[in-house]
Parts: structure tokens; sequence; C-alpha cells
């Protein structure tokens, strides 16, 4: 399951809005590259690929594809709009290793 704080739903659902896609879900992955082998992906979407896990947390639906699932389980996709930076931020249990900015981890 991916769990969603309530700074990222807030976020999310305005960001949302101010593009015209109040009616998509968030898709979150994982692709190679960064710093530390392997990067975080979001996207706003809404269309669902044959293996696609749905997750929904409090009141946010996430889709992960089959694969990413195996790297984001049991994350929490929060929100941080701080003075050392503003952006999701993915808090995975399974990272043994992320780099500086937080946009990669490795296993």
């Amino acid at each position: 399951m991916i769990q969603v704080t309530e700074s990222a739903k807030k976020r999310a659902f305005s960001l949302m809005q101010e593009d015209g896609k109040a009616n998509h879900f968030i898709r979150v992955g994982v692709k190679g590259g960064g710093c530390s082998g392997l990067m975080y992906e979001l996207t706003f979407d809404n269309n669902l690929n044959d293996g696609d896990k749905e997750f929904q947390d409090n009141g946010v639906k996430v889709v992960v594809d089959k694969k990413s699932y195996l790297y984001l389980v049991g994350t929490t996709l929060d929100y941080s709009g701080g003075l050392n930076g503003k952006g999701f931020v993915f808090v995975n249990p399974n990272a043994d290793r992320t780099c500086g900015c937080g946009e990669s981890f490795s296993l």
C-alpha cells in the first residue's frame, strides 16, 4: 500500500485542479537513474494499464505499475513546502540509501 499524507493530498488536488486534471489519479513509479541508482516518478494520469496496483488512502487514488510496486510497498507520499525546498517527498522504508536531494534511492 502507498499512503498519502494530508499535505500531499491537498497539494496534489490543487495541482490537478490547476492543470484541468480533476478526474485524474496519482501515478507513482520508479525508474533507473539519479545519484543512487533509482529515481521516483510522480504524474497525474487517467489511464489504467494491465498489472497496475490501485490504492485509496486519505481520499486519494494512487496507482503503481507492477514493477515499481516492489520498490514502493509501504511508502508514504508527503509534500514539503519548507525553506529547504518544495515538492513531493517519498518516505520509503525499503530504501537503504538516498541521495541528498531525496529524489533517488537504492535498495
